[in-house]
């Protein structure tokens, strides 16, 4: 079966990053592994492929996976070998997002005396694809990695620019490094395959994505909500590619995030510190981020920065698409002091560089800033 291409972007990085660029392939049709790294791409390079547990399950993985299991089963840590190439498997969700899992992917390599010539690949969404790429930056001080990404999160954001690590101390995404991927593998027929939670998670990335820096993609979720919550594919291939591209736009110009790719962080700051007082897992990524771009605009309006019909609008629209948006979210709502669990959360951000807290905030569509704001100002939004 011939692996078709709607759309390849190259995102190129800065000369003084370290890195030349990541090829984002935008492939139509049903997913097809065996095609692609058996046939088309075929290497001599060592590959490890790292998935987890639901994404081994999926039918559309069954000829990849059984290549390497001849028929075992498939349990969370296993290993299956195919000829030189091997595939772990790991347990899926956010509560395997550890270093110990990070470990396991370098330690599985070496265990197949994979050398700096190998190649990493993470096949799932982005906690696989956060994790597989900060093995690889590690693994004998760097070798190649590709992603395939299995959710839309993966798609519109987590799979691009190079952002890698894992959790720790129940805090989010702690420890890790920038370590872009040399190519992008992106179906947007495994969106499909979600679950409406996983589907609607990453559809609040994309939503800030469309706030940040597209005002059309903006009026195509607020007018289509129907359309885009029944995933029609003409929708899906447009919102992933107009996504990533944006995405990719912005880590060229900023690798670091010394600048603009802050921005990125919309809504972030209040979410991250949601999903910590939440238990990391409880919620999903987007449902916290939703609620966390819900904040930042009430914020923005509380400090006079943004007008009032500014913020009911995204409001608006986050809950048309089922997003919590009250001052605290219901899953924390038997949380004795929430605002005060809420605050210290927030402070554990590794953006912060002072006593306030700096968030990301909006005067209108794709007017963006950031700006430290002290305590009694966060703790007005979250009553």
């Amino acid at each position: 079966m011939a692996i078709i291409e709607s759309n390849v972007f190259k995102l190129e990085f800065p000369a003084n990053s370290g890195f030349s660029s990541s090829v984002i392939h935008f492939l139509q049709g049903k997913s097809d592994l065996v095609s692609l790294f058996y046939t088309e791409h075929k290497t001599l390079q060592k590959r490890l492929f790292v998935t987890d547990t639901n994404i081994a399950s999926l039918e559309s993985m069954k000829e990849f996976v059984t290549l390497f299991t001849k028929g075992l089963k498939v349990e969370a840590d296993s290993v299956f070998t195919n000829k030189d190439d091997v595939l772990l498997v790991l347990g899926s969700g956010e509560k395997y997002k550890t270093i110990q899992n990070v470990l396991k992917i370098a330690g599985t390599a070496l265990d197949a005396n994979f050398n700096r010539n190998s190649l990493f690949v993470g096949i799932g969404g982005g906690v696989i694809c956060d994790m597989t790429g900060f093995a690889a930056s590690m693994f004998k001080r760097g070798i190649d990695v590709e992603f395939v990404p299995t959710t839309l999160l993966a798609d519109v954001d987590a799979s691009i620019g190079g952002k890698t690590g894992c959790d720790f101390d129940s805090y989010k995404n702690m420890i890790g490094a920038f370590y872009p991927a040399s190519s992008i593998w992106i179906w947007s027929d495994f969106v499909q395959t979600l679950e409406e939670k996983e589907y609607r998670s990453g559809l609040a990335e994309s939503l800030k994505t469309a706030l940040l820096f597209n005002s059309e993609m903006w009026q195509l979720f607020k007018n289509n909500s129907r359309e885009i919550l029944n995933r029609e594919s003409s929708f899906i291939l447009q919102m992933i590619t107009e996504c990533a591209k944006a995405k990719a736009a912005i880590v060229n110009e900023d690798f670091k995030e010394k600048n603009r790719r802050a921005f990125l962080n919309l809504g972030h700051t209040f979410g991250h510190a949601l999903e910590s007082c939440a238990g990391l897992g409880k919620i999903t990524h987007g449902e916290a981020v939703a609620w966390g771009i819900g904040r930042a605009v009430d914020l923005s309006v509380s400090l006079r920065i943004a007008e009032e019909n500014f913020g009911k609008e995204v409001k608006d629209v986050l809950a048309s698409y089922g997003y919590d948006m009250k001052p605290i979210p219901s899953c924390l709502e038997n949380h004795i002091e929430v605002q005060k669990e809420l605050l210290e959360a927030m402070h554990k951000d590794k953006k912060n560089q002072s006593d306030s807290i700096r968030v990301i905030l909006q005067k209108n569509f794709s007017e963006t800033f950031m700006q430290e704001v002290a305590d009694e100002k966060i703790l007005q939004v979250l009553k």
